[in-house]
Parts: structure tokens; sequence; C-alpha cells
């Protein structure tokens, strides 16, 4: 997608990620406000990749990665531009970034009834691991 530009979120992108998530994302997550957007970006200034197409954001991922292992977030498609390669795209740009961290493996966080997704995942090369379950502990008492 030649007209498509990939590049790190900045502090001044926040409101306008929540506000897409919102519209193009399964799913809230805990960290889904300005604070956790922000502790996001400030922690790793190139862990949170954009798609955009004319100005116009498009597309997200987050490509975070701990020293160990690579993880994917929050890939998200604007409705309207499924299926044009933008989550081709983004994941293409994490993984060039995983491998220029020393990276090995990648995983994703997909939500089981998010049918839609388990297609696209599957197309990049994905694919679920049934022996694992995700365990998780609420740290704050919200």
């Amino acid at each position: 997608m030649s007209d498509l530009r990939i590049r790190p979120a900045a502090a001044r992108d926040a409101a306008a990620v929540l506000a897409f998530w919102r519209t193009a994302a399964e799913g809230v997550s805990v960290s889904d406000d300005p604070a956790g957007v922000a502790a996001l970006i400030a922690r790793d200034p190139e862990a949170l990749l954009l798609a955009e197409r004319d100005g116009e954001l498009v597309g997200t991922v987050i490509a975070g990665f701990d020293g160990w292992r690579c993880h994917l977030y929050r890939l998200a498609v604007r409705p309207d531009v499924r299926r044009q390669g933008v989550a081709r795209t983004l994941l293409e740009a994490a993984q060039e970034r995983f491998i220029a961290l020393g990276g090995r493996r990648g995983d994703a966080m997909v939500l089981e009834r998010n049918e839609p997704a388990h297609h696209a995942w599957r197309a990049a090369g994905y694919t679920p691991q049934e022996q694992w379950r995700r365990w998780v502990k609420p740290l704050t008492a919200d």
C-alpha cells in the first residue's frame, strides 16, 4: 500500500487513538484512557504504530517488546478500509521493529469472539496456541 504511511504515535495522538479504538477496535482495554496511552508512549515511544492515509488514521497496532517476548495488541483497522492491506502493512512494520530489537517470536492478544480478526491473524501467519490461556489480575480497584 504505497499511499499508506506507518509512523509511531506521539503524545499528541492519544485522544485521536482513543476515539479511533472506540469505532475500529473490538473490546475495551483497562488502559484505554489518556493516561494509559500516554504511559505507553512515554515508556516505549516506538511501540504504538499508526497507519495513516491522506493524513487520516486508518489503523493501529501496539508492538511491545519487553526484552524477552514480542507482544502485539490493539490491531485495529477502520471498518471502511478493511481488507485493503492495512493490517498486513502494520504487522509487517511491527515484525521489522521486533527483528531490529532482537525479538524471536511475536504473540498476539485476540478475542475469541472476534472471528473476523482470526482470519486476519491467520493470513499474517499467526496460529492460536491452544495449550495456553491468559491469566489476569487487575492491579487497581477500578
